[in-house]
């Protein structure tokens, strides 16, 4: 058995084919690791948790962060993916004349309605070799938050999985404290 060797795209090339029109300007798609990959449909369940959880950040932290919900946040020269929500430094230019960088990102925050195996895998992969220390994906489904924190080159070394019974504190800002089950759906009591 033979390596391929495989070609992986740059962020500029990425952005050109995009301005040339092989990539069309509504397709769902994101560079992780010099691949483009697609983005999954997002479904009612995954949309209302986005909004429940950019209510409840800003709520929270107001001025202190920029939430980002859907955009880039360019991590190196090969990975350029759209998170659902992202707690950046606040910019006076709301980032016009860049993406965030790691170094601008406090959190990032996927919501997992279909995309549980990409979230917990290449994307997790994908932060941690670019050093983002608070990366979170919440899981709609089974109703749990999985925490990742303490980024290396071999992945993240802290992973913890939350029910929506527990609280948690984004790690810049330890004084503010999230219950996981207030970005889910209500639970229905009879």
């Amino acid at each position: 058995m033979t390596l391929l060797d495989i070609r992986l795209l740059t962020v500029q090339e990425y952005h050109l084919m995009a301005e040339i029109g092989i990539l069309d300007e509504d397709e769902r798609v994101e560079l992780l690791g010099g691949q483009i990959v697609k983005m999954a449909a997002k479904g009612t369940a995954h949309s209302a948790s986005v909004t429940r959880t950019e209510k409840l950040v800003n709520n929270r932290l107001g001025n202190r962060v920029l939430v980002r919900l859907q955009d880039p946040v360019r991590l190196n020269d090969n990975s350029e993916p759209e998170p659902d929500i992202a707690l950046v430094v606040p910019d006076p230019l709301y980032y016009e004349d860049h993406h965030p960088t790691p170094s601008e990102v406090y959190l990032i925050i996927e919501v997992a309605d279909r995309t549980l195996r990409k979230d917990l895998g290449i994307k997790a992969t994908t932060y941690a070799l670019s050093g983002i220390a608070d990366y979170w994906v919440l899981d709609v489904n089974d109703r749990k938050l999985h925490v990742f924190r303490e980024p290396s080159q071999d992945g993240y070394q802290s992973i913890a999985v939350l029910g929506d019974d527990a609280s948690i504190s984004p790690l810049q800002f330890p004084d503010i404290s999230f219950a996981v089950r207030d970005m889910l759906r209500p639970l229905i009591t009879t």
